[in-house]
C-alpha cells in the first residue's frame, strides 16, 4: 500500500483533502496533506518563495512523515508544484495524479494578472479575492460558502506569495515525455480554470497516464464531485506499477 501525499489548492490550505485523509486511508498509508509555507497553520515564510520552494516543504513533510517515496497527487497549484517535484525530487515519487491543473507556465499577460492580485490582497486582504472569485465551482454549486469561509481563513501575504509564485512558475510540457510512474490525470469536466484541453495536453504528453473526466464538477473536483473524485485516485493508487 503506497503512502498518498495530497497537494492543496490556491489559496486554500491542507483542510481541503479533511475528508480524502479518511475516505482513502484504505488504499494508501500513511495519507499526508501538508500545508505550503504560510498557509493554514505553516509558518510564513520569510521571503518571497517559489514554487520549487513548495516542493521543497512537501520533501520536509515526507521526511517528518518518515516517508520515502510516495505517491504525489496535485490539485491546480498542487499540481504546479507535483510537477517541480518530479523536476526536483523524482527519486521520491511512486506515482503522479494530476488534477484540474496544467503544464503550462503563464503567459506574460496572466503573470502579469497574479502580480496585480497580489498586491491587491495585500492592501484590501483575502476578502478581495471573494468579490469576483475565479470560477472555483460551478457557479451553481452548493459547496461556495465553505470554500469562501475556508479561503477567509488564510494569511493574505501567505496567498500574495503564492500568487507571486505561480507566477514565476517553470514551463512543465518539456518534462511530460520524461514522467514514466503511473499517472493519473483528472479533471472536472466544467472546469473553467484549467479546462479539459489542459488536462488532455499533459495526457497526451505522458505516456504512462491515464485521463478521468469527473462529470459535472469544475476546478476543485475533489469537493464538488467526492465519490467520483475518490473512484478516480482509488483506480490510479490500485494500477500495477
Amino acid at each position: 500500500m503506497p503512502a498518498l501525499v495530497l497537494l492543496h489548492a490556491f489559496p486554500l490550505d491542507r483542510s481541503m483533502w479533511e475528508r480524502e485523509l479518511r475516505s482513502l486511508a484504505d488504499v494508501a498509508n500513511p495519507v499526508i496533506a501538508p500545508s505550503f509555507p504560510g498557509f493554514g497553520r505553516s509558518d510564513l515564510p520569510s521571503r518571497q518563495p517559489t514554487v520549487d520552494d513548495y516542493a521543497d516543504a512537501v520533501i520536509g513533510a515526507m521526511d517528518a512523515a518518515g516517508v520515502d517515496r510516495a505517491a504525489i497527487a496535485g490539485l491546480s497549484m498542487g499540481g504546479y508544484v507535483a510537477f517541480a517535484l518530479w523536476r526536483q525530487h523524482r527519486k521520491r515519487i511512486e506515482r503522479l495524479a494530476l488534477i484540474d491543473t496544467k503544464a503550462e507556465a503563464d503567459t506574460a499577460e496572466a503573470a502579469q494578472n497574479r502580480h496585480r492580485l497580489a498586491t491587491t490582497i495585500r492592501e484590501h486582504g483575502v476578502e478581495a479575492l471573494l468579490k469576483t472569485p475565479p470560477k472555483w465551482l460551478r457557479d451553481d454549486s452548493p459547496h461556495w460558502p465553505a470554500l469562501k469561509e475556508l479561503i477567509r481563513k488564510q494569511n493574505k501575504e501567505a496567498v500574495a506569495q503564492a500568487s507571486i509564485a505561480m507566477a514565476g512558475r517553470a514551463d512543465s510540457t518539456k518534462d511530460l515525455a520524461t514522467i514514466d510512474v503511473p499517472t493519473a490525470v483528472i479533471v472536472g469536466e466544467v472546469d473553467a480554470i484549467t479546462p479539459l484541453a489542459n488536462a488532455k495536453t499533459i495526457h497526451e504528453g505522458i505516456k504512462a497516464s491515464t485521463l478521468a473526466v469527473i462529470p459535472d464538477a469544475g476546478h476543485i473536483a475533489s469537493i464538488e464531485a467526492p465519490e467520483a473524485f475518490d473512484k478516480a485516485v482509488r483506480d490510479w493508487l490500485r494500477r500495477p506499477s
